[in-house]
């Protein structure tokens, strides 16, 4: 018996019914873009080039501005098997290298917190290599594996990108979370133990320091989770909404994370934030 998944094709529906308001979702959808793309560009540029920066918590954020701009593939109105795998894999994959990230700039915290002596011989540039590495086959592997399941019923996705949680429903699966849940239990731990280790020598100056450090990495996390807790509780408790919101708060899923990171890091991380005001002022002059 042929497998049903070889000849495979999707059509991705988007905002159905809401084509005549297409050329003014462009407006704010191209801004989003363009604000991404320049942002984490802007990111990515300030590290390269500031030898001050080639730090280990720096090395993670450039891997997390990387993975925000392959965040936004473009997509087309029908789309095949394997390119809608491609397109998986570029952004849930990127997902869970962002999720991992995120972990490893948790580990990276911890370590410059509670164990700093130790911290450049814990981190060093192979160790950074190999976590990298993994990550990405980590990725990889957890998607590549629905190339091979079977998919049944109409072919259509409710999204205007190939959305994990469609075509595990198309292939007669639940959606398996746990991965990116291990991950915030572990990113959870990593901060309990912090907490811990600061509350042994308490003072406000060391509160201060503690906040200064890991505000940026907190937000990071919570611009990166509550989009997934929010598409997550849509598909499973929001059958009587509006097919719209559904795609809303799926591109919201895909744009978001990759919108506020490069503002979050260059507000709130010092380092950051004074390179890019420098580089400003270079421009302007």
């Amino acid at each position: 018996m042929s497998n049903p998944s070889t000849n495979s094709s999707f059509l991705l529906t988007g905002f159905s019914g809401m084509e005549q308001q297409y050329p003014w979702f462009s407006i704010p959808f191209s801004s989003i873009y363009a604000t991404m793309l320049l942002g984490n560009c802007m990111v990515l540029h300030v590290i390269w080039t500031e030898p001050s920066l080639h730090q280990p918590m720096f090395y993670f954020l450039s891997i997390l501005a990387l993975t925000d701009l392959c965040m936004g593939l473009s997509t087309v109105y029908t789309i095949n098997l394997d390119f809608c795998i491609t397109q998986s894999y570029f952004i849930h994959g990127l997902s869970f290298i962002e999720s991992s990230v995120l972990l490893a700039m948790a580990f990276d915290r911890y370590i410059a917190i509670c164990n700093p002596l130790r911290y450049s011989s814990i981190l060093t540039n192979s160790r950074i290599s190999k976590i990298g590495l993994t990550i990405i086959v980590r990725s990889f592997f957890f998607i590549i594996r629905l190339k091979f399941f079977n998919y049944c019923h109409f072919h259509i996705l409710s999204h205007s990108f190939c959305l994990h949680q469609d075509l595990l429903h198309l292939a007669s699966l639940m959606l398996v979370i746990c991965i990116l849940l291990l991950t915030a239990i572990l990113i959870l731990f990593s901060y309990i133990l912090i907490f811990k280790s600061v509350l042994a020598v308490a003072s406000q100056e060391e509160w201060h320091k503690l906040f200064q450090t890991c505000i940026s990495h907190v937000c990071a996390v919570l611009v990166f989770y509550m989009p997934i807790i929010s598409l997550t509780m849509v598909h499973r408790f929001g059958k009587h909404l509006s097919p719209v919101a559904h795609v809303l708060i799926g591109n919201i899923y895909s744009l978001f994370p990759p919108l506020m990171n490069p503002i979050i890091y260059s507000v709130k991380t010092q380092q950051i934030h004074t390179r890019m005001l420098r580089l400003f002022s270079l421009k302007r002059y």
